[in-house]
């Protein structure tokens, strides 16, 4: 068996694996929590929810597991998948290996956006928390293009203004919050600011689903000329590839799919940048194998992130943007040192 050949069923063993546990960690996800539900009442309550069956599912805990529980599973799957993938992107796109969905400063103007509609009153209530965090990235990025010299030039330029757009939209959110919140007020855009899948219900996490799908199909699509881009950008126009037009096209989705998750859980940091570093190191740098492999392997790392947010303190929610950073800064960190002296 050739060496392709063998890691291309290596691979498929992965995603098989990793595609047959998924339902099985939410399900898992959604019989966890203060109020305990045994694993099989809350896989009756979920294929009854479906439409799958018809089982007999006390209403309190069917509640509980449909309404809250299955949600906040499918958004923190759905979210963790998409963080990843644009990580996985952006690493490959711009030959970063630092590069995470935060890098254009999205997470930084949805923060803005949400900080203004819920302290300023901006939209006079026609514009929810999750809308106005949606325009706010939407500006940033912009802001980026606009920085960047429309995207035609390298990617250093695209990365120092990403920082520049980043820096400000932290500072503009600082001093909204610091200017026009009281301290309860403090409290709740503070837990916001770090992640939290707390006020996820189903449209939101129908949405994010959706967003992340879409995502991984036009990403899979440009695989190939993902591959091209480990040369540099002149080798790859040289075999053919449409650099500009796939540069752009690549930076819009994972802007938007960041946009979108952001403005729905907050800022959640560490997904992007570690997922994509564990997924090579397990299927290689061809990126036909490693995008569903990092969406899936992100999808695992956020469920169980929610679930130790969950149950680390008694009757206590985390942010799941501290459990996200308190497990990747220490794998990245390990990541680093194995690989100091390549």
């Amino acid at each position: 068996m050739t060496s392709h050949a063998l890691s291309y069923w290596r691979t498929g063993l992965i995603l098989f694996c990793g595609i047959l546990s998924l339902p099985a960690m939410m399900t898992l996800a959604a019989a966890t929590g203060d109020m305990p539900v045994s694993f099989a009442t809350a896989f009756c309550a979920i294929t009854n929810g479906l439409g799958l069956t018809h089982f007999d599912v006390p209403a309190v805990e069917a509640g509980i597991v449909w309404q809250y529980r299955m949600s906040r599973a499918l958004m923190a799957a759905s979210s963790g998948g998409g963080l990843a993938l644009c990580g996985l992107v952006l690493q490959s796109l711009l030959r970063n290996p630092l590069a995470d969905p935060y890098l254009l400063g999205i997470s930084a103007g949805a923060s803005t956006g949400a900080v203004s509609v819920m302290l300023l009153g901006i939209g006079s209530g026609a514009i929810t928390t999750g809308a106005g965090a949606f325009i706010g990235a939407c500006l940033a990025f912009m802001l980026i293009i606009l920085l960047s010299g429309g995207m035609r030039e390298n990617a250093a330029r695209i990365i120092l203004a990403g920082i520049a757009g980043t820096q400000l939209f932290n500072a503009l959110t600082s001093y909204i919050v610091s200017t026009a919140a009281n301290a309860e007020q403090s409290r709740g855009v503070m837990f916001w600011l770090l992640g939290s899948l707390s006020g996820v219900r189903w449209a939101d996490a129908l949405l994010c689903f959706a967003t992340a799908l879409v995502g991984l199909l036009i990403v899979i699509c440009y695989a190939r000329s993902l591959d091209t881009f480990t040369f540099g950008t002149e080798v790859s126009a040289t075999l053919g590839t449409r650099v500009q037009l796939v540069r752009v096209v690549l930076l819009l989705t994972t802007a938007l799919m960041t946009a979108i998750i952001v403005s729905a859980i907050g800022a959640v940091g560490f997904v992007g940048l570690v997922i994509p570093h564990i997924t090579r190191m397990v299927a290689g740098h061809r990126h036909l194998l490693t995008i569903p492999v990092a969406f899936l392997a992100g999808c695992h790392f956020m469920i169980l992130a929610d679930l130790i947010s969950r149950t680390l303190i008694n009757h206590q929610v985390l942010p799941i943007g501290v459990v996200t950073a308190l497990v990747g800064a220490p794998v990245f960190a390990l990541i680093l040192y194995r690989n100091r002296e390549k």
